[in-house]
Order: C-alpha cells, then sequence, then structure tokens
C-alpha cells in the first residue's frame, strides 16, 4: 500500500521549520532596494480625519451621533493598529511602531472597514490609513449584500452595520523571512486581533470574529490582487449602545478542503500556494453551522495529566485595570517589546496573574471587559512555560492545565542554555525568567479544520500573546515574542510530546 502523503498545511510546517543542521544554509541577504513600504495608499477616494477624535474635537457641521460615533471609531482603530512611535535611523526614513507588534517590525496586516451606513459613517468601502490616522473611502455603493453571501450568511451580519476586515500584502514580511513568513502574517495578525477584542471593550463595541469565507469573494469586494494582498479575518462590529446589537455568540471558524495531492514546489513559492490551498469555497456545513460557538465542543478535562508530577495552583486575584479600563488603554498605547532582560526572577504571583489573564477574560467581567471573546478554536492549542527564574517556583519545564487553572511538572531542569540555543541564539530566551511555548497537534486541528486550521492556530496563538504582552506591561515585566526558533529540538530538550507542534514563543522577564 503505497504512504499517504501529509496534507500541505503539514509540509508547509516541516519545510518552514528551521534546523541546526540546515539554517545557515537557508539565510539570504535581505533586498534593502525592494524594501516593501509599510502603508498602502490610496490616491482617490473621500478622506475623514480621525485625529480630531482622538482629542475630542468637532466641528459646528456634526450632529451629536456623528461626533459620538467617530470618536468611538477613532480611539478603537487607534488602539488596535495606531501607531505610536516614530523611531529615527541612520538612513534618515522613520520606523513607525504601531499598538500591536509584529515581527521585524514589518507590519503585513492592513485593516479595511465595511459599512452598512450609520449615522457616522456612510456605506462604502475604506481602508484605514495608519500613518495618517485617517480613513479613506474608495467604494461608495452597498458592499452588505456580497459581503453576508462571501461570510456564507453569518448571523452577525444581519444585525450589526459596520465590519472590520484584516488582510495581509503578503511580501512585506517574505521580504525578510521568505516562506516562513506565512507563521509569522498570522500571528501579526492575532495580536491585532487581541488588541482589536480589548479596544472594542473601551469604546463598547463587541467584534464577532469570522475566520471561514469564500475567500475569492472577499478579496474581489475590497478590489485586492489576491497574489500580493489577501483578506485574512472578518470581524463584524455589535455596537453595544444598541440594545439590538447585543448578540449571541457564534463559531468562527468553518473547515477548509485538506489536500494532500501537490506537485513540487520550490522555495520562494511555498507560502502562496499554501495560502490558495487553505481558501474556501463554499459552506459545506450548511447555514446552521454558525450557531453555537467552538467553546460547545471543547473537553472538559485538560489534555495532559502526567502522573505523579508536581502540580501548582495558579489561582490568584485578577489584575485591576483601574476604573473605565484606564490602565488597559494605556498599556495598549505604550506596549513594546523588551529588548534585554535582566535575569533578574519573577514571582510565583506575577506569573499567576499573567497566566489568569491571559487564559480566563471570564474573571474580568467585573471591569466591563468581555469575559467570553471570539477566538478561533483555543481547544486546539496547549500551553508549556519553561521557568527558569520564578521565586517560589521550581526549575523546570510545565504544562498549562487552564481548566484545572494548575501548573504541571513535566521535567526538572535550569534551561537558560537550552533555550538561548533554541531561540537561535537569542539572549532574550538564555535571560527570561519564564518562555512560554504556545502548541498543537496539527494532525488534530487538521482534521477537524482541513489545511485552513494553519491559519486559525496561528492567529489564536498571538491573540493569546498579546493578552499575555498587555498583562506583562502593565505590570512593569519585560515581554517579548518569538517566532524563529529551532522546532523539534523544543520538543527533544523540554520533554513536550513530540506531536505538539509549537506554534509560538512569549519571553518574560524583569527588562534590563
Amino acid at each position: 500500500m503505497p504512504e499517504l502523503k501529509d496534507s500541505i498545511a503539514q509540509h508547509y510546517h516541516d519545510r518552514t521549520k528551521y534546523d541546526p543542521q540546515t539554517l545557515a544554509a537557508k539565510s539570504h541577504q535581505l533586498d534593502w532596494e525592494n524594501q516593501p513600504l509599510p502603508f498602502k495608499q490610496y490616491k482617490i477616494g473621500a478622506k475623514i480625519d480621525l485625529k480630531p477624535y482622538l482629542k475630542k474635537e468637532s466641528t459646528a457641521e456634526e450632529t451629536d451621533a456623528q461626533r459620538k460615533g467617530l470618536t468611538r471609531l477613532s480611539r478603537l482603530l487607534f488602539c488596535s493598529y495606531g501607531l505610536t512611535a516614530k523611531l529615527a535611523t541612520i538612513t534618515g526614513t522613520p520606523i513607525y511602531l504601531r499598538a500591536a507588534p509584529s515581527a521585524g517590525g514589518l507590519y503585513p496586516a492592513e485593516v479595511y472597514l465595511i459599512s452598512l451606513g450609520t449615522a457616522y459613517l456612510p456605506k462604502g468601502l475604506y481602508n484605514y490609513q495608519t500613518q495618517t490616522h485617517s480613513l479613506v473611502r474608495f467604494w461608495d455603493s452597498d458592499p452588505w449584500p456580497e459581503l453576508q453571501a462571501a461570510c456564507f450568511w453569518h448571523p452577525a451580519l444581519e444585525h450589526t452595520r459596520i465590519a472590520i476586515v484584516t488582510t495581509a500584502i503578503f511580501y512585506r514580511s517574505a521580504w525578510r523571512y521568505q516562506d516562513r513568513a506565512y507563521r509569522r502574517i498570522f500571528l501579526d495578525t492575532g495580536h491585532l486581533l487581541g488588541n482589536l477584542e480589548l479596544a472594542g471593550s473601551l469604546c463598547d463595541y463587541r467584534p464577532h470574529l469570522i475566520g471561514g469565507f469564500n475567500d475569492e469573494a472577499l478579496n474581489g469586494l475590497l478590489y485586492l490582487d489576491s497574489e500580493q494582498e489577501a483578506t485574512i479575518a472578518i470581524a463584524p462590529l455589535a455596537d453595544l449602545l444598541d440594545f439590538n446589537q447585543n448578540l449571541p455568540q457564534y463559531r468562527s471558524a468553518l473547515p477548509s478542503a485538506t489536500h494532500t495531492e501537490y506537485p513540487e514546489i520550490p522555495d520562494g513559492e511555498l507560502l502562496g500556494y499554501f495560502h490558495q490551498a487553505t481558501e474556501i469555497e463554499s459552506d459545506t456545513t450548511g447555514v446552521g453551522g454558525w450557531f453555537g460557538s467552538d467553546s460547545d465542543e471543547e473537553p472538559q478535562e485538560d489534555k495532559y495529566n502526567f502522573p505523579f508530577c508536581t502540580k501548582v495552583s495558579t489561582k490568584t486575584a485578577p489584575i485591576d485595570w483601574k476604573e473605565n479600563l484606564e490602565g488597559l488603554e494605556t498599556t495598549i498605547l505604550k506596549r513594546r517589546s523588551t529588548r534585554a532582560y535582566s535575569g533578574a526572577p519573577l514571582t510565583i504571583e506575577e506569573l499567576k496573574a499573567l497566566l489568569d489573564f491571559t487564559y480566563h477574560p471570564e474573571h474580568y467581567t467585573y471591569a466591563t471587559l468581555d469575559g467570553y471573546p471570539d477566538f478561533f478554536d483555543l481547544s486546539l492549542l496547549q500551553t508549556f512555560v519553561a521557568v527558569s527564574s520564578v521565586t517560589g517556583l521550581d526549575e523546570g519545564c510545565y504544562y498549562y492545565a487552564p481548566k484545572a487553572e494548575e501548573l504541571r511538572q513535566v521535567r526538572f531542569k535550569n534551561f537558560r542554555r537550552q533555550l538561548h540555543y533554541l531561540c537561535l541564539g537569542q539572549d532574550l530566551g538564555r535571560d527570561a525568567s519564564a518562555v512560554v511555548f504556545q502548541t498543537a497537534d496539527l494532525n488534530k486541528a487538521i482534521a477537524k479544520y482541513g489545511d485552513r486550521a494553519y491559519r486559525y492556530l496561528h492567529m489564536d496563538a498571538g491573540h493569546l500573546g498579546q493578552r499575555l504582552n498587555l498583562a506583562a506591561i502593565y505590570m512593569t515585566l519585560g515581554v517579548s515574542g518569538i517566532g524563529g526558533f529551532f522546532d523539534d529540538q523544543v520538543n527533544e530538550v523540554l520533554g513536550i510530546p513530540a506531536d505538539e507542534a509549537v506554534i509560538y514563543i512569549t519571553t518574560l522577564g524583569r527588562p534590563r
């Protein structure tokens, strides 16, 4: 019997692994003459300047509804993806940093708004111009029927009037990371979605994520060249100030096909081929497939319960984000990735608080945060924590069991030296007090969602990573995500089960 080929998702993952034996051979020189621009420009279209609304300024021509609506929308977009810093460079061209982190500062994501028409946003298609914090309306016809059809009549679109759409311009990330950029693009999108979720609570919006849609139809609706830029995620915005838009939670993910027949794909073409293979043409589950939530199918117990292992409770009081979530908004806007750690220890109480905010949003409804925000399918992700220096906690590798709210020790050892190696020689891995690993069983995920599962896994990992980012910064700790690591060696060294593919790494520690 002939051996079955891996699906294209598994093939892509294996092809883009970093390995100590081949990493140097695969390195490439950056083409600085063709460095991609991080901003998209529209030469025609009506512009709405959102900057005055950050200062709550208005014009005499505005109605009260227009002023309030644009103030909320301006704040939402700025906290999700706005420019929050400008760094000078020796070339004279500044580097602009945004509210959401991006691998290498490349920012592959673009943000669009689709409006059915509101008191403050006329119907049409809009692009969020991050460089000027403005909206450009590049199409003024009614796009909603096409949006609904492309999203297979997702019920949230029956009641909402604005939808956020995120896309990716592939070359912005592939310019540096080549085919492995696909992983980073979806992690970056997850960061953005994490900000959007939390900023929604600041602005009385509730985003309903949609990851299953007709890709070709959505790309056509936004007039995208799908070989260069493609739709990644959609989030209808439920206005919580409108009683009719207080909606239940719906499913956010649909399966694609699973491809096991594919040609030999040259390096440099793998990313584009894989993305096309993850596209969806039709909803094979039927309209009823959207009802209920992915959490309905979550297992009742945590995946791993290693025999005779040390177990440490992580139950703790929730973080206090201050009145009106003032601490959250300030943190979103000042967040930066830590560049160096001192090596000093965290406390176990600090680690507990970080895990609590990241994995237990239901503990934060007291602060008017969404207790059950949309992910694509968290049941597919697992978490391991390598502890190098946490006061009150033994060194070693732990499995984090979110349902039981406890850490379960897998290995007893200080892994500082190995973590430095596993993170491609980055000092962040060596000097961090704790390193969080998001993992997934790819075969199980692909069996459930087809090759498109790869998108969902990375967006959810990025979303969790952004919650971890913000909690750490608020607590004056250091934090930085790492998307480059020796994939297989992580499992071997730390004792993570071999069928758990590492999706994302987040380092935590005391900033130097």
